[in-house]
């Protein structure tokens, strides 16, 4: 693809990293196939293909940016497209940029700037969104049945083990999960204190920085970025972990590019590429540990029970890491039913099922249908944002995947 940046981006670090995207793109179309967006609304503009060229024409100056914000607004990043394009197009960074300058150069209605501002704050930060969830938790009985349905109740943790193993790996908490779902943790440190490794959590490891970045309120992002890696330094620098471990995807898929995303920060540039390259999905080291794990159940005998598995998109196309989970449950004695599609997003992606609840639900609805269709006695996956709007629309269990093997252990220890 040919390009000519207008004069406001050319030969800035934004304009050529852009130019560098945009190059790759032979307008192919194959992302359109498998874009979910694109395929609800057909409209070529809501398709990577068309997105793409409309940052072209906006960093060229050839359409504002109020035309280029709702399109872009309404793309999951899902980077499925990425996963089908034959020319290695890394859309989602041509995208990151596209939403700053939009933002930048766009304006909003004053009530969606306020709504954006208050999820940006709210989400992100552990302690105010611990206490709404609290409130909303009290006042569930009194909402309206789509709103209550969003309020997830209470799961207990269940036991920690202690600290007690050469072996010591650093896990995340984030900023949602532990108010949401603080047992998937607490099954991550059971499971692998069982292979003799022990999971630890720094209390001021916060958000990884994917939400405020994702809602382009990209330097609170790196801001974030900042102190994630400030609260874990210390524990890298003396040597006393091994890797760290990510059981939301989609922060795993944030954290492995802060090398990237962080890559013009002289000083935090290093210390972000080698937490990039420490981080691991836990599929991945249990993966690693797949022996143990498989003698630990041909010792104690497994029952088995059908559960559909859906593999997030922050896992199977950000990450590009597929099949390893499926494995481990299916070495637990867990029956894993075929699923149609299952490359295609179920409409969670952050934020995106709160500020597009339309699109959302329907992406939710359809993933559901193709996870349902043998009736399973549970949905298993790999990231919280999934599973909490998966379970929004149905009465079936969806758990973390770890959970699930964690009972099976349990069950037949």
């Amino acid at each position: 693809m040919q390009t000519g940046l207008a004069d406001f981006i050319r030969n800035t670090p934004e304009g050529d990293a852009a130019d560098k995207v945009l190059r790759k793109c032979v307008h192919c179309g194959f992302c359109n196939a498998t874009c979910p967006t694109y395929q609800i609304l057909g409209d070529e503009l809501d398709g990577p293909r068309g997105r793409i060229y409309l940052m072209k024409q906006m960093l060229e100056g050839e359409v504002p940016a109020n035309t280029v914000l709702p399109h872009l607004d309404r793309c999951l990043t899902c980077r499925n497209c990425e996963s089908t394009c034959p020319s290695g197009v890394r859309y989602h960074e041509l995208v990151d940029i596209g939403r700053a300058v939009a933002e930048r150069r766009g304006s909003r209605p004053l009530a969606e700037r306020a709504k954006r501002w208050v999820m940006r704050e709210a989400l992100a930060r552990p302690g105010i969104f611990n206490t709404a969830l609290a409130l909303g938790r009290l006042a569930r009985p009194l909402l309206p049945a789509t709103l209550a349905a969003k309020i997830a109740p209470a799961r207990p943790a269940g036991h920690w083990p202690p600290v007690r193993h050469a072996r010591r790996m650093l896990v995340l908490a984030g900023c949602v999960q532990p108010a949401l779902m603080p047992d998937v943790n607490a099954a991550a440190a059971r499971v692998l204190d069982l292979l003799g490794i022990s999971l630890v959590e720094i209390a001021r490891a916060g958000c990884c920085g994917a939400l405020r970045f994702h809602m382009n309120d990209q330097d609170g992002g790196r801001d974030d970025m900042r102190a994630l890696i400030d609260a874990w330094w210390p524990a890298i620098e003396r040597g006393d972990v091994e890797a760290i471990v990510m059981t939301a995807s989609g922060c795993g898929s944030t954290v492995r590019e802060f090398g990237h995303l962080l890559a013009d920060d002289p000083a935090y540039a290093e210390r972000a590429s080698r937490v990039a390259a420490m981080t691991k999905d836990l599929s991945e080291i249990l993966a690693a540990e797949r022996v143990q794990i498989e003698g630990l159940f041909a010792a104690q005998g497994t029952t088995r029970r059908p559960l559909a598995y859906h593999p997030p998109c922050s896992l199977q196309h950000g990450q590009q890491v597929r099949g390893h989970a499926e494995a481990l449950l299916r070495a637990a004695g867990y029956d894993l039913q075929p699923v149609s599609d299952s490359h295609l997003c179920c409409g969670s992606a952050g934020s995106y099922s709160l500020l597009q609840p339309e699109l959302a639900a329907t992406l939710r609805d359809s993933k559901l249908r193709a996870l349902q269709v043998g009736e399973p006695a549970g949905i298993a996956s790999a990231n919280v944002g999934c599973i909490a709007h998966l379970q929004t629309g149905t009465g079936t269990a969806v758990r973390h995947w770890i959970e699930w093997l964690d009972e099976a252990l349990r069950a037949a220890g």
